[in-house]
């Protein structure tokens, strides 16, 4: 990185973190002007070129911003030198989300960035506008768009899809679009398809831990869950048109994902940072002033932490995408921090369809145990004048929980050997996730 890009970004960490010790109003008003102020510098720079590939901030990151709203508007492809280079056409869904906004970051910084043409959808346009004067390529559209879906799909070498694991409308709309792609090419594309193991909860109640682990080198196991699980509907529909033959297809399914998601897309204010379940019974241990679980508390889940899932879908796109392995070595940039082609352990684990499921995990915790942290938390700050966790009741499951538990009380237990037998090393162990949960809390009471 150049002085002038590394001394601009030091100074925006500082601001950041001046940000902390001011009053609500005061800092409500520096994070607004800290997102607009990422969004100019980000901008700014691109225009003098001074980010190398290898930056916080990739060239794919700095081209210069697209003028399209729809799909029929979008380049075959780029007009620039750099853009000579684009290989790959990607269109990612959930740009603005937990997941999918942390899967673009990563994308953003990845070494073969300038070899993608990244496509995403965004709901706002404020927030497309936003995303092409950070020189990515947005359309306005939403998930029910479903001819939109086809035609996005239609121009995409690869799918990524991180939005809703239940709508098979969506996921269908995804397909056509991918199988006209391949009429039209004579090509093979993929998909990554962002399931969840929710397609594994047991209806415990919060009464007992299962037995039951799923692994997803188990093939016979992972074929006998019912079509009738969360998710499972979709998968299916995917896994089948995998073995129609126009697209191969890889399925990612993370349990419980904590921590916040970081990077240039959350300091602008685009990408949601937050996750769900912890989240949840945190928002929800502060409005009853005590933390809770249900039943017992002694079901389990299996967890990630999301820049650790986010290097999972990195992983899957480098062994999806066909390169050359020395073409930095033959460049005049400096070589990548790792190596462009990644180290498999196994390659025959790397399959597609009904042997593509790939578990994300790195863990695991009862449910009681998030309770007794979260308790813990709040009785350290201030928040409570009991640490130990109560079960919630009847009511309060109606009141807070709309009386859908069922990604909270149940068990959902499983390893991801196929994933780290290719290579996937995941940092962040449950620790981490107990960890996380006092800044869970800090933004709840803000």
């Amino acid at each position: 990185m150049s002085w002038l890009a590394a001394t601009t970004l030091r100074r925006a960490g500082r601001r950041s973190r001046d940000v902390q010790g001011e009053p609500a109003g005061v800092t409500r008003m520096l994070e607004a002007g800290r997102r607009e102020a990422t969004i100019r510098l980000v901008s700014r720079l691109s225009r003098f070129s001074i980010f190398p590939r290898n930056s916080k901030y990739p060239l794919s990151l700095m081209s210069p911003a697209s003028k399209y709203d729809r799909v029929s508007n979008i380049p075959s492809c780029h007009s620039t030198t750099m853009h000579s280079k684009i290989k790959t056409h990607i269109f990612l869904t959930g740009a603005t989300g937990y997941i999918g906004g942390s899967v673009l970051t990563r994308l953003l910084s990845h070494p073969l960035s300038d070899t993608f043409h990244t496509t995403v959808l965004v709901r706002e346009s404020e927030k497309a506008t936003q995303f092409r004067k950070m020189g990515i390529q947005a359309v306005v559209g939403t998930y029910s768009d479903l001819e939109l879906l086809k035609q996005l799909a239609s121009k995409a070498d690869l799918v990524i899809a991180c939005v809703d694991a239940d709508d098979l409308s969506a996921a269908n709309a995804i397909l056509e679009g991918l199988k006209e792609r391949h009429e039209q090419t004579g090509q093979v594309p993929s998909l990554i398809h962002t399931s969840g193991t929710g397609v594994l909860i047991d209806d415990a109640r919060g009464m007992y831990a299962s037995d039951t682990v799923y692994n997803d080198l188990n093939i016979s196991q992972l074929e006998s869950i019912p079509s009738t699980q969360p998710h499972r509907n979709v998968d299916l529909a995917i896994v089948e048109a995998d073995t129609e033959g126009y697209v191969k297809t890889y399925i990612i399914l993370p349990p419980t994902i904590y921590g916040r998601a970081t990077g240039p897309l959350v300091d602008a204010g685009l990408q949601n940072p937050r996750s769900q379940q912890i989240p949840q019974l945190v928002d929800v241990a502060v409005s009853r002033s005590r933390a809770g679980y249900f039943g017992k508390g002694a079901n389990i889940w299996s967890n990630v932490h999301i820049a650790d899932l986010a290097t999972l879908y990195t992983l899957l796109l480098e062994l999806i995408i066909p390169h050359e392995p020395t073409e930095r070595a033959r460049s005049e940039e400096p070589a990548p921090s790792r190596p462009r082609t990644p180290v498999i352990l196994d390659h025959s684990l790397f399959t597609h369809g009904a042997h593509g499921f790939y578990f994300a995990e790195n863990g695991e915790h009862t449910l009681l145990s998030v309770a007794e942290a979260i308790g813990q938390a709040m009785f350290d700050a201030g928040r409570a004048t009991d640490p130990e966790p109560s079960p919630f009741s009847a009511d309060e499951v109606q009141k807070y929980f709309n009386g859908v538990t069922k990604f909270l009380d149940s068990n959902s237990r499983c390893k991801a050997d196929r994933a780290k037998k290719l290579g996937w090393k995941p940092k962040k162990t449950t620790k981490e996730l107990y960890s996380s949960i006092k800044q869970e809390l800090k933004s709840s009471i803000s």
